[in-house]
């Protein structure tokens, strides 16, 4: 695994995540608090995953997400009689590093960073999600961990649920798929290349064409693989509730972990779909999900692979 925090995206919040870093380090016990939602998952099992790798007692809980309290209400977390509190505050706004309020214990919030691209080197502005800060920290706690490894792939859902690819480009998202693929952790496929993608995800699809298009694809050169593909999606381009460029991440550049036949958007999708709306029920589906996920490095169940 590379360095996230040596990485151009990472860069100009680098001090801060340092700082994080060192507290937990010499900390005698963690309460991680995360909200009970697929993004607070995510990013609280990046880092529960470092801690049984390399031995760091802690403990979690999962508080109810905004769309469960009232709309005034302040989330406050009471600080512990011993150790530290982490806080995975994802449905924060994006926040300037250096406006960040002083608060006891440690707390994540999307920050605003940015990235050179293209050929003309120009600069590009987004959001650094809690996730991948929460990865970026787990790499370094535990940099040879079982777990870590087995999650480090899964750093770039956060991105992929935010609203950023619903408007635009999302030059950190891009930068973080190029990060992983580099450094080995995924594979970015075309759409035919998945085994078994999430039906439903892109609207309007032929899913029939798509199944007879997956068993040619390996005898397609590259033209012919280009204008199947390009056919495959016209459909799709007459509905506006999918963004342009949602749409092309859909198509070109599904993420895949090694020989595995669901890509990561598909297992997020089966995950989001049967998220529960009760409060309580949400709390204890995140704990059990994120206990799953810990085991066996996968965020779906067997049976979600075939719907």
């Amino acid at each position: 695994m590379r360095d996230l925090l040596n990485s151009p995206f990472v860069q100009p919040v680098s001090d801060k995540l340092h700082a994080d870093l060192e507290c937990m380090k010499s900390s005698e016990l963690l309460h991680f608090h995360a909200p009970a939602n697929l993004e607070g998952l995510l990013a609280i099992g990046q880092l529960e995953a470092a801690c049984l790798d390399a031995g760091i007692k802690y403990s979690r809980r999962f508080y109810l997400p905004k769309h469960h309290r009232p709309r005034d209400e302040i989330l406050e977390i009471p600080p512990p009689s011993s150790g530290v509190n982490v806080v995975i505050a994802s449905e924060e706004e994006t926040w300037q590093v250096e406006d960040l309020p002083d608060v006891d214990g440690l707390q994540f919030v999307p920050l605003a960073t940015r990235v050179q691209m293209g050929n003309q080197h120009r600069i590009h502005h987004g959001s650094l999600d809690c996730v991948i800060q929460c990865a970026a920290i787990a790499a370094l706690l535990a940099p040879n961990g079982r777990r870590v490894r087995k999650l480090r792939p899964y750093m770039s859902l956060g991105l992929w649920l935010r609203g950023a690819l619903d408007t635009t480009l999302d030059p950190i998202h891009s930068a973080v798929l190029l990060h992983l693929k580099e450094e080995g952790s995924v594979r970015i496929v075309p759409l035919p290349e998945v085994g078994q993608p999430r039906q439903g995800m892109i609207p309007h699809l032929p899913e029939r064409r798509l199944i007879k298009l997956h068993k040619a694809w390996p005898t397609m050169n590259v033209d012919e693989r280009k204008q199947a593909l390009s056919e495959l999606v016209l459909p799709c381009l007459t509905d506006s509730s999918l963004s342009t460029p949602r749409l092309e991440e859909l198509v070109w550049k599904r993420m895949l972990v090694g020989q595995e036949a669901v890509d990561l958007a598909s297992q997020a999708e089966a995950l989001r779909q049967e998220w529960p709306e009760d409060a309580d029920a949400s709390r204890i589906h995140a704990a059990q999900r994120l206990d799953h996920w810990l085991r066996t490095g996968s965020l779906m169940l067997e049976h979600q692979a075939t719907v």
